[in-house]
């Protein structure tokens, strides 16, 4: 049985500084995805815009505008998600744990639960404040349907992102981005490379900003540009062909680039533990 994923990303602006406004806005999204789109099922939204933020606009402070995850925020977007019963990938927040402030990725199943949160790995230094998360960045399976990674914004441009998520499996990459300057140009590039190099969907949802923004992008397993948008509010749909993902990775890309398979036969030349534990999970 072919695996097919219906997703809609959504290029929009939030209520510059209002971040309650703008929940509020998310939620009357949704309910307009859900009935445009009654069989999508997976939303995308874009990095940090339940916070209310635009750049080079006012937006709210980040020390007055963080959240516990799990916590009230958390439960008004499940909320929404289980009403919906669709599977939201809510962009990202800004989240307190203890005296740090991390930028976090949030995905919720139908039932309105966090299957999994992420911290980005690499903020925009020297200009974002967030602090670095820690952790690996998660691949989240969804029952029945495939294998979905998570990166934030900046960590597309880290080549070991994208890859460790290939290498855990990840058949489509869920990038919510908040880019409204010229390198927006370059990101686009990056996009299909991550697609071409890892053999899987990327699908990168940026803000629709008056300065330099949208330009959102999806991207399948061969580098194929399966959307772009323009600079206003978008919405993208697009269904996805997981086994495309397994066919593209056995057969190669054009039917000759079998890179992840390379890495499985080849890959301990490089002296990478993560390519020497390939050939073991392939085998698994």
């Amino acid at each position: 049985m072919t695996r097919l994923l219906h997703v809609v990303g959504a290029q929009i602006s939030p209520i510059a500084g209002d971040p309650g406004a703008t929940l509020e806005k998310f939620a009357e999204e949704v309910r307009t995805i859900r009935g445009s789109f009654p069989k999508a099922q997976l939303y995308l939204f874009p990095e940090l815009y339940l916070a209310g933020e635009m750049p080079f606009r006012t937006h709210a402070p980040i020390a007055e505008n963080r959240h516990r995850v799990p916590g009230p925020l958390t439960e008004r977007i499940g909320a929404i998600a289980r009403r919906a019963r669709r599977w939201i990938q809510a962009g990202s927040i800004y989240e307190r744990a203890g005296r740090k402030t991390y930028n976090t990725a949030l995905l919720f199943a139908p039932d309105g639960t966090v299957v999994s949160t992420y911290r980005k790995l690499f903020p925009w230094m020297p200009f974002e404040s967030t602090d670095p998360g820690a952790s690996a960045p998660p691949v989240v399976d969804m029952p029945r349907i495939g294998k979905a990674g998570m990166m934030i914004c900046y960590d597309g441009w880290f080549p070991e992102v994208p890859r460790s998520l290939a290498l855990g499996g990840a058949e489509v990459l869920l990038h919510p981005t908040l880019t409204s300057t010229s390198d927006r140009e370059e990101e686009l590039v990056l996009a299909r490379a991550n697609a071409i190099a890892n053999q899987c969907y990327v699908l990168n949802v940026n803000g629709s900003i008056e300065v330099g923004g949208g330009r959102s992008i999806g991207v399948d397993p061969e580098g194929r540009v399966l959307f772009e948008g323009g600079s206003g509010e978008e919405f993208f749909s697009e269904v996805l062909d997981l086994d495309r993902v397994r066919t593209v990775r056995e057969r190669g890309t054009r039917g000759m680039n079998r890179l992840l398979w390379q890495l499985a036969e080849h890959g301990p030349k490089a002296a990478d533990p993560d390519y020497r534990g390939l050939r073991r999970r392939r085998a698994e």
